[in-house]
């Protein structure tokens, strides 16, 4: 798909790969782009150093209330919604059993169920009309895993089936679906340091976006911006406990860190 002339919804595109990826839409021709975001505020602000067409809309996408008045808002305004980039994602404490059942709840909402209620919302007209796209943004936490949040590893993971389910379910009836799976990249989450997702660098928003936009064209399903995921993704297949040992090292050297923090 090309993005010249399509009406675009970004969710979390008040800063970070969202920003990104709605100024990318705007400088690729998008006829419009919504910027989403809880913080209205920055939303506006990105919103107005787009100029044209983009506009900010508050969104809190752990509510299927708050996804529905955002594509209703769009349709009312624009008439469609051609593109859904559904991207907005929170890291939360780190840790694993101890953690609050809370911040699991939040995690599952943001990174799970509200793919599942802007699909809800927008795939059946895309299907209608035979033409529509929908990005969701795991991260190779999904396809991999990380060792410092369980939460987040196994929530990006129901990100990237969800994805997965949706090609499978409409791909042949003019649904284009594709799943982000960075490592890391700058944005708000990595202000305090990257983790063991930062040891294959971290890329701008701007470098994410046009790996975004260049898949989109090619209607692919995953979007790698650190092509290293895809070689550990295959080494974990090929070898499921080989892989597992690494990670096990890679999460005593995180513990270790901890402890000496």
């Amino acid at each position: 798909m090309e993005i010249h002339g399509k009406v675009a919804v970004v969710t979390g595109g008040a800063s970070g790969i969202g920003a990104g990826v709605a100024r990318r839409f705007a400088q690729d021709g998008a006829s419009a782009v919504i910027v989403a975001d809880v913080n209205l505020a920055r939303a506006e602000e990105v919103a107005r150093g787009i100029g044209g067409a983009a506009s900010a809309f508050r969104c809190d996408v752990s509510t299927e209330a708050d996804i529905q008045a955002l594509v209703q808002h769009t349709r009312d305004r624009f008439g469609r919604v051609d593109i859904y980039f559904s991207n907005a994602g929170i890291l939360g404490r780190m840790g694993g059993l101890e953690l609050e059942d809370a911040l699991w709840e939040k995690m599952w909402q943001i990174h799970g169920m509200a793919h599942v209620w802007a699909a809800r919302a927008v795939v059946p007209e895309m299907i209608e009309r035979g033409e529509g796209y929908f990005v969701v943004t795991a991260s190779a936490a999904g396809l991999l895993n990380i060792v410092e949040s369980a939460p987040y590893g196994v929530t990006k993971h129901a990100a990237v089936a969800f994805a997965e389910w949706l090609r499978i379910a409409y791909g042949r009836r003019g649904l284009r679906v594709s799943c982000l799976c960075p490592q890391s990249v700058q944005t708000d989450m990595t202000r305090d340091g990257t983790g063991s997702a930062g040891l294959n660098g971290v890329l701008s928003p701007e470098q994410v976006a046009e790996d975004v936009v260049q898949v989109m064209r090619d209607e692919k399903f995953l979007v790698l911006p650190h092509p290293e995921v895809a070689k550990y993704f295959l080494a974990k297949a090929q070898d499921y406990d080989r892989w597992l040992g690494g990670m096990q090292k890679l999460y005593a050297q995180h513990m270790g860190a901890g402890s000496a923090g």
